[in-house]
């Protein structure tokens, strides 16, 4: 560890005031409370485990969330197990019947996101849940296997205060435009590249 001069200690000081009183002035212009629709999209790993993670937080406060994942099936996961140990606060629903590449059967894909998609509107309209993630519905969204136009209707006309969380790649430009939040997950590195298999506790 270097030492600092006591010049540089007031340097630094002096900085972090300025930065400290521009910062204070913009958090105090944010009046708004609203719930929030939050795509997490991209190439990159991470999508659904940000979204876990903010159920997590929603949980610390005492709220209640409800997934529905679309395309994943019935196989168990770490979130999964973890988050429902909170008990009745956590509703969870796995939709889906695997990959599109590992059932081969359109009409069957279809059917399951009609019946994901209704399991979120019967979600989205609870005002017992103050979260609800939908799980990689960009997938089924991008093979059209749910309307767009009444999908990203429906997000726009969500309850009052209610946040959702949209996962999954290739978000729609048009649920890119509705969303109150997006984030793109850029893919810089990844293990499966080297040979190394799904790990649980990493992958699942």
């Amino acid at each position: 560890m270097r030492d600092i001069t006591p010049e540089e200690a007031a340097r630094h000081r002096a900085k972090m005031e300025k930065r400290k009183a521009v910062q204070d002035a913009e958090v105090a212009e944010k009046t708004v409370e609203k719930g929030l629709l939050i795509v997490h999209t991209g190439p990159g790993k991470g999508k659904s485990t940000a979204a876990f993670g903010l159920a997590l937080r929603v949980l610390g406060h005492g709220g209640r969330v409800g997934v529905v994942q679309f395309i994943k099936g019935a196989w168990q996961s770490g979130e999964r197990a973890a988050l429902e140990s909170f008990g009745e606060r956590v509703e969870w629903h796995s939709m889906g019947e695997g990959f599109t590449w590992e059932t081969q059967d359109l009409a069957r894909d279809v059917a399951a996101a009609r019946r994901a998609w209704e399991k979120a509107r019967e979600m989205m309209d609870n005002p017992a849940f103050g979260l609800v993630i939908l799980d990689e519905m960009n997938i089924a969204l991008r093979y059209d296997y749910l309307p767009l136009d009444e999908v990203v209707a429906a997000l726009a006309a969500r309850r009052e205060g209610l946040h959702v969380v949209v996962t999954g790649r290739n978000a729609k430009p048009a649920l890119i435009e509705a969303a109150d939040l997006v984030t793109e997950m850029g893919l810089v590195k990844h293990h499966f590249k080297a040979g190394v298999k799904a790990q649980k506790g990493i992958e699942f």
